[in-house]
């Protein structure tokens, strides 16, 4: 079915050729980073994490929503989510390879990663991540392409399809859970030591990646003549989905608040003092802090009342959702769990132009994935309906 993608209109070659143009752009930033260092970078001995990391985060959320499709379309037979599966799952599978570039390019020496595989350490979480990663990759390749192809022949899927679909439900769970592990297991990072880390994380996953998949369906609807959503409520039923994601992802976040500030411990509150009000004159996340504090209230306001059946307003809701939980599950919660530092000071980060063209590389690639998944899914739907 791939050669599906070798086809297509003007534009469909011209934003292909954009998107190549801008790996191309990243990938000579990357060998800039690889020749001389990750000193190219923003990142010290303080701040170990930054611009890429922040992006790992916030896309395994983004390939772990797919199971906001599986769930109610394969286990509680919930019909109108029928067109809309096979994009949660083909947009699944670039998120992950993001996650997987990202933790590439973050590493100086990128041939270390082998040493997980080499000199696998069941104590370390790292070793899991890699396990469920790889795992959930390999499950939506899988379900999401033989299902195509099955619906493309006009059979059933085969019937040993089902308990991998079935797997995939947990599985999409664990690839966050097993991320917020790697944070919330940290006990001299006191902005990420939190019990409730994986619930955080699962909440604004399920708020963020629904949303882009909705945005991805106005797309498909505007460049194509698929529509996902075919009068159906699909759509609106995602968007509650988001919603009550969301207000609980906020609800999670005034948890935190609270244990932070009630009990005045100076450790726990410190990270959380230094993005909302700045810490020793240092203030350089708290405008962005307040913007994605802003943009979430925002969001949920416009997709609670009517507004939500609006276009325009909808598509103002679901940017702000997405906007807000990349600000806050990414930048914000990497940096300002390094702050202070050992020395209980505030050291500041600030992503390079390098740092800035390498993430635009990697999600230009993700991009191109995209495309040539939804140019196959959307050929073949077309095909069936002609």
């Amino acid at each position: 079915m791939l050669e599906k993608a070798l086809s297509g209109s003007k534009r469909y070659w011209i934003w292909v050729t954009l998107l190549l143009a801008v790996i191309a752009v990243g990938l000579f930033a990357y060998m800039n980073q690889f020749n001389n260092g990750l000193g190219v970078t923003g990142m010290s001995r303080d701040v170990s994490w930054g611009l890429y990391i922040a992006q790992f985060t916030f896309l395994v959320g983004v390939a772990a929503s797919a199971v906001m499709l599986v769930l109610p379309y394969y286990l509680h037979d919930f019909k109108k989510f029928g067109k809309m599966v096979i994009l949660g799952e083909f947009l699944a599978i670039p998120a992950v390879i993001m996650c997987i570039l990202f933790i590439f390019v973050d590493l100086g020496q990128p041939m270390r990663i082998m040493n997980v595989i080499l000199h696998p350490s069941p104590r370390s979480v790292m070793f899991y991540d890699m396990i469920v990663l790889c795992g959930y990759l390999l499950i939506n390749l899988v379900v999401g392409w033989t299902t195509l192809g099955a619906e493309r022949k006009g059979a059933p899927s085969p019937k040993w399809v089902k308990p991998i679909i079935y797997l995939s439900i947990p599985w999409a769970v664990s690839i966050h859970t097993v991320t917020a592990f790697l944070y919330a297991g940290l006990p001299g990072r006191h902005l990420w030591l939190s019990a409730i880390m994986a619930a955080r994380f699962l909440a604004s996953a399920f708020a963020a990646g629904p949303a882009i998949l909705i945005l991805l369906c106005f797309i498909v609807k505007k460049v194509s003549k698929f529509d996902p959503d075919p009068g159906v409520g699909a759509i609106q039923s995602l968007v509650k989905i988001v919603r009550y994601a969301m207000i609980a992802n906020v609800f999670f976040y005034i948890l935190e608040l609270f244990t932070a500030f009630y009990s005045n411990i100076p450790e726990y509150s410190a990270p959380l003092r230094y993005i909302f009000f700045g810490l020793d004159g240092h203030t350089s996340l708290v405008p962005i802090m307040w913007t994605a504090t802003a943009l979430a209230f925002l969001g949920i306001a416009l997709l609670v009342f009517p507004t939500r059946k609006n276009g325009a307003t909808l598509t103002i809701g679901l940017l702000s959702i997405i906007i807000a939980n990349w600000i806050d599950k990414g930048m914000i919660l990497i940096v300002a769990g390094f702050v202070p530092n050992s020395f209980e000071r505030v050291i500041e980060y600030a992503p390079t132009l390098n740092e800035i063209l390498v993430t635009l590389g990697v999600y230009a690639i993700g991009a191109l994935l995209i495309t040539i998944l939804y140019k196959v899914a959307i050929s073949v739907r077309e095909e069936k309906a002609s």
